[in-house]
């Protein structure tokens, strides 16, 4: 089976974007068995990346709270 050439995506929404496109012609049933082992090979790749990118915005989300004397500060969603 080829590898995947393609590069990372550009951002988040391009990923979903053509992870969309890639989910459509398979559902649609037109690939040759080659093209949709390729298509469904990058469609991991595609799922993996996007995942990555959502876990460190997880991890990056602070969460504004108020403190009882009216003052705020922000503080990490995990603590």
């Amino acid at each position: 089976m080829p590898k995947s050439i393609e590069k990372e995506p550009k951002s988040f929404e391009a990923a979903t974007a053509e992870l969309d496109a890639l989910v459509e012609k398979m559902e649609a049933g037109q690939l040759p068995l080659e093209e949709s082992l390729v298509a469904y090979q990058r469609g991991t790749e595609l799922l993996r990346y996007c995942e990555r990118v959502l876990a460190d915005a997880e991890q990056r989300i602070q969460v504004l709270t108020s403190a009882a004397d009216g003052t705020t500060s922000l503080k990490d969603l995990a603590e």
